[in-house]
């Protein structure tokens, strides 16, 4: 018995750890593509929720999903009630998972636990390819994943297949609405100590498939997992800004009036999930008498109550999505009034990773310094958000508003550069090699012009601020192409962001950085020329064009900032 137990124990560990590596070798392979995808697919909440399906079907996790979406507020590059669509869409996205756990209690012989040991070998030899080993940790995760999966099944079955565990499980159930609760607050549990509401799934879909379990109670499981999966955006959430944590709050709350609408329409949500069952060819879970069942209609009764929990899993989220998403404006007012701003309290940003003890030595203190950069230059991009609504501001007020930013990044960007500056000269004073003294060199040309990019958010202020000041405005042209600039920029900073994340050994060229800097300077040149051309016209007054065009400089003149940093990281490498 005691080997038993540690034999399922161990199964549902292999379990956990195929999701993880699975899930961090997609990670890996979508790479920053997949953080540009999510920062650009925000125009509207039919996009955002296609956002979250998407990535979150890619990465096989809502909680690395949200745990971005939560990063992204954070960083002031996502709007809250963008978040909170994108937040709907990784709800409907984690229903895939669900699919692929069906498929493993497949009838017959055949599942995808099947090929697991066969794909190992495939997996290991990925992983001996540079090239392929972010492909190799996917297939390694899928292997553990489902080999785990088949094991606990299997162990569990012996387990559990005993008349005392039935009889025990049937008087949990038989007592109405307080088991539904039992059982929403069993699939709560799961989901919180596993960190995974696809294990809590994986264990509702083996239970309701070998009878242990009635139907409604996995129905009452799956609730309760969809309120235990809202925990970690929570506490990841504690540590950051207030958009951050309202981000968070809106996820419990989503999930929250979700099982709600659920459990007060109890019976008419099952019989709906009952007829989607039918409609896919499978018998209705509802009208199941598992215990009066023949041998053979067992069997086929084992391989379609997992289809059953996944249809219930989608019919919750897609019904869920549909009915809030309208209520998107509310929620934010809501999770505003929740986690309210402090208007007198300025944003500060604190070093990461570059603490007040012991200086580290050699690699380890540079490493510590880069790791700092990275964040550095995430801080500078942020920036660049302020900077396009000091743009497009509608009223002075507006303006004034997003001018306290800038002036206060360009704050923010002096002291951050004179701390690293400050740990870098400590770190010059312990024995370094010539490399080592080189790559501080890189890093200190790194952070000058990170502190510049600061300077030009505030120098930008200064500009739109003479423009209100002789009470002019842009054209709805202008606007349109400075949105433009800024789109550019933004490329070029993701660029940045790619090279300076890169470790440099694996950086073969900044050909991305180059693009993205060429593509700012033909459009300063292209707006240059425009420019002569609308005042030789008279489309539009001098002076206002004469602010037009110091803000197209001051934003080229940030695309060099940005390509010199590139320049300085694949420098370091020739060293």
């Amino acid at each position: 018995m005691i080997l038993l137990v540690l034999k399922l124990l161990g199964s549902l560990a292999m379990f956990l750890y195929g999701m993880s590596l699975m899930s961090g070798g997609l990670q890996k392979m979508a790479g920053n593509r997949m953080r540009v995808f999510m920062a650009k697919m925000t125009s509207n909440n039919f996009k955002c929720i296609l956002t979250g399906i998407v990535v979150t079907a890619m990465v096989q996790s809502s909680t690395a999903t949200t745990l971005m979406i939560v990063s992204f507020v954070n960083a002031g590059l996502f709007a809250l009630g963008s978040a909170i669509a994108v937040i709907m869409g990784a709800n409907i996205g984690t229903t895939v998972t669900a699919w692929i756990f069906a498929l493993s209690f497949g009838e017959g012989s055949w599942s995808i636990a099947t090929i697991a040991i066969p794909l190992m070998f495939f997996a290991f030899v990925a992983r001996s390819i540079k090239k392929y080993t972010n492909l190799g940790e996917f297939l390694m995760g899928f292997a553990f994943l489902f080999l785990g999966l088949s094991i606990l099944k299997e162990t569990s079955t012996v387990l559990l297949d005993n008349e005392g565990v039935r009889v025990f499980l049937a008087t949990l159930s038989g007592h109405g609405i307080w088991s539904i609760f039992l059982f929403m607050l069993a699939g709560a549990v799961i989901t919180l100590m596993l960190q995974s509401s696809a294990t809590a799934t994986a264990i509702t879909m083996l239970l309701v498939a070998q009878g242990y379990i009635p139907f409604t109670m996995a129905t009452a499981m799956v609730l309760g997992s969809n309120l235990g999966t809202t925990v970690t955006s929570n506490i990841a959430a504690s540590v950051a800004n207030v958009s951050a944590k309202r981000t968070a709050r809106a996820h419990f709350l989503f999930n929250l009036f979700g099982v709600i609408l659920a459990l007060v329409f109890f019976n008419p949500f099952i019989n709906l999930v009952g007829l989607s069952v039918e409609a896919l060819g499978f018998p209705n879970p509802i009208k199941i008498d598992f215990a009066s069942a023949d041998e053979s209609t067992r069997e086929h009764l084992v391989a379609s109550l997992p289809y059953s929990v996944a249809v219930l899993h989608t019919v919750f989220n897609v019904i869920t999505t549909l009915i809030l998403v309208s209520f998107i404006p509310q929620l934010v007012k809501m999770v505003t009034w929740m986690v309210p701003s402090k208007s007198e309290e300025k944003e500060t940003y604190r070093l990461k990773y570059i603490g007040a003890g012991k200086i580290a030595t050699g690699d380890l203190a540079l490493s510590t310094a880069k790791l700092e950069v990275v964040e550095f230059g995430r801080l500078c991009h942020r920036d660049l958000n302020y900077i396009r609504k000091a743009v497009n501001a509608d009223t002075l007020a507006e303006f004034e508003e997003a001018d306290k930013k800038l002036v206060h990044y360009e704050e923010v960007t002096d002291n951050i550069e004179r701390e690293i500056a400050t740990y870098l000269r400590d770190v010059s004073g312990n024995d370094l090699s010539t490399n080592g003294l080189a790559r501080i060199r890189e890093l200190y040309r790194i952070i000058g012009e990170m502190e510049s990019l600061g300077d030009s958010g505030e120098t930008i202020g200064k500009i739109i601020a003479r423009l209100w000041g002789h009470d002019c405005h842009f054209t709805e042209d202008m606007l349109h192409r400075l949105n433009k600039m800024l789109d550019l920029l933004d490329e070029a900073y993701v660029a940045m962001d790619t090279n300076l994340s890169t470790p440099v050994v694996e950086l073969y060229d900044i050909s991305n950085a180059e693009t993205a800097e060429k593509a700012v300077n033909e459009y300063r040149d292209r707006l240059r020329d425009e420019h002569l051309s609308n005042i030789e016209k008279s489309t539009y007054p001098y002076e206002t064009g004469s602010f037009y065009m110091d803000l197209v400089n001051c934003l080229e003149k940030m695309g060099d900032f940005i390509i010199n940093i590139s320049q300085s990281v694949i420098g370091a490498k020739t060293v």
